[in-house]
């Protein structure tokens, strides 16, 4: 059996007949992605996951940095992150389709306790990580998305299937960055409390020794690591942060250009015009006009 091929079967059998949609299922964690169209590039605050292409393109940025990933391709996301991203292939005969599962830091965290996962050179932070998917990640992916069609099983079988593919992951390429997601007190978990603590207040005027404060760290390195996380300054990050929520407020219309701005904070509308049409190629009003009409289910 290809499993690619049943992958997407899986998928597109359990998004019914949406064009553009995202899907929770009913397992934790667990979302089904299918697109039928090129989109312009969306913002979001990623959680830690990984992504899994079954068919199509993706490009992701953050920052400067651009990740393309593609079918068999994953994709890791080891700290909440600002990024922006774009299907960048794909049509109504063969859609985008991918599958995110949530890393959830207990878990991993509770593996490492309990196996010898193999030790590899010390992870250089890039933010995210591309790398290709093993048969047996995609194997146990299959299994996983089998489950829903029992659901009596979920709650018996899926931490098995949760507990391999996080292994099939740290003993992949990019097992480092898994590793960090489950480390308490590692540079990554750090940075997270303070990006967590950013978010929670991305509207006000912060200082930067707050967000080291939170970090547990001196200004200097709190800087550094944060740099090579996030691919950012804390100035550009909160940057990004207001103007997707704003982005978002827009579309849901949620107020005019001037009261969104000013709920997401800033002082200046001319500002916030000129930031969000640099950041997202429009300026807001327009922006937000033409995404109701490319993205008929938002």
């Amino acid at each position: 059996m290809d499993t690619l091929v049943e992958l997407r079967k899986r998928i597109i059998y359990h998004s019914g007949s949406a064009d553009l949609a995202t899907i929770q299922t009913a397992i934790a964690g667990l979302k089904l992605s299918i697109c039928r169209i090129t989109t312009d590039p969306i913002g979001h605050v990623y959680e830690p996951a990984v992504v899994v292409v079954i068919q199509g393109k993706k490009r992701t940025v953050l920052g400067e940095r651009i990740f393309d990933y593609g079918v068999g391709q994953y994709l890791v996301v080891p700290i909440e992150l600002p990024i922006v991203s774009r299907i960048a292939s794909a049509n109504a005969e063969e859609p985008f389709l991918a599958i995110a599962l949530t890393l959830r830091s207990t878990s991993i965290a509770s593996l490492l306790v309990d196996a010898a996962i193999p030790q590899r050179n010390p992870t250089e932070f890039s933010g995210l990580g591309v790398s290709t998917a093993s048969p047996e990640l995609l194997d146990a992916m299959l299994r996983m998305i089998c489950l829903l069609d029992s659901p009596a099983d979920i709650p018996i079988l899926m931490p098995g299937l949760e507990r391999e593919i996080l292994w099939r992951l740290l003993s992949d390429e990019h097992g480092g960055l898994i590793r960090q997601i489950g480390s308490v007190g590692g540079r990554l978990s750090e940075i997270g409390h303070a990006l967590r603590w950013l978010r929670s207040r991305y509207a006000d005027l912060i200082r930067i020794e707050e967000m080291a404060d939170q970090a547990g760290m001196s200004v200097s390195t709190f800087h550094r690591h944060f740099r090579a996380i996030t691919a950012m300054t804390p100035i550009q990050y909160q940057k990004q942060v207001r103007l997707q929520e704003a982005r978002m407020r827009l579309l849901a219309g949620s107020g005019d250009v001037a009261s969104v701005g000013f709920a997401v904070g800033y002082d200046s509308p001319s500002q916030f015009s000129r930031e969000y049409t640099r950041l997202f190629g429009f300026p807001p009003g327009r922006d937000a006009t033409r995404l109701r009409e490319v993205l008929p289910n938002n």
